[in-house]
């Protein structure tokens, strides 16, 4: 990584209560708190460009919808009264949203992404982040996803979901790095 500090922003996507509660099942990655955690502490020390991201869900029922418990974000992970937020209900960050205007009044030019889930949000706003032209890293080991039903009876487990998209990203739209790893090239920055 060679951006200056001035030009990368961390991006925590959709760390909210809302996905303990149904209907999302069993998930991957129990270190992904504890991973996010050691991102933002290491990032708020430093000062840089942090913008949170909270998916406020339109769907009725939804355990994202604002008002609902689930809506909140998980502890450790509220922004702090300086921190910018930003709110969307689609799973791209960059759609109905003014990230995109945010980051580039701030300068810059490249991303940290983590959050929730590997397969949906992170993935689908790493790929626009990238299609943007911004230099994209996304955290693997600070995200997770869950279980899917894979339409004919049986179900694909969170570990092959999230190892399927985390190659696709790193294939063609972002770096992808553990938090030990990418924590380590911070002091180089």
């Amino acid at each position: 990584m060679t951006a200056t500090r001035q030009r990368i922003a961390l991006i925590p996507i959709d760390v909210q209560r809302g996905f303990d509660y149904s209907p999302w099942g069993r998930r991957n990655n129990p270190d992904m708190e504890a991973n996010g955690r050691r991102l933002l502490a290491a990032w708020r020390e430093r000062g840089w460009p942090l913008i949170h991201v909270r998916h406020d869900s339109v769907q009725p029922g939804s355990s994202l919808s604002p008002g609902h418990p689930g809506n909140a974000f998980r502890d450790g992970f509220e922004p702090r009264p300086d921190e910018a937020v930003v709110a969307k209900s689609v799973n791209a960050a960059f759609i109905g949203t003014d990230l995109d205007l945010r980051l580039r009044r701030l300068g810059v030019d490249t991303v940290v992404l983590f959050g929730v889930s590997t397969d949906m949000c992170v993935s689908t706003t790493a790929r626009m982040a990238s299609n943007l032209g911004y230099r994209t890293v996304v955290i693997g080991d600070a995200c997770f996803c869950f279980d899917l039903d894979d339409g004919a009876g049986a179900t694909i487990a969170a570990e092959a979901i999230s190892a399927a998209h985390l190659a696709t990203l790193r294939a063609e739209f972002a770096q992808v790095l553990d938090t030990a790893e990418f924590l380590a090239t911070l002091d180089a920055v």
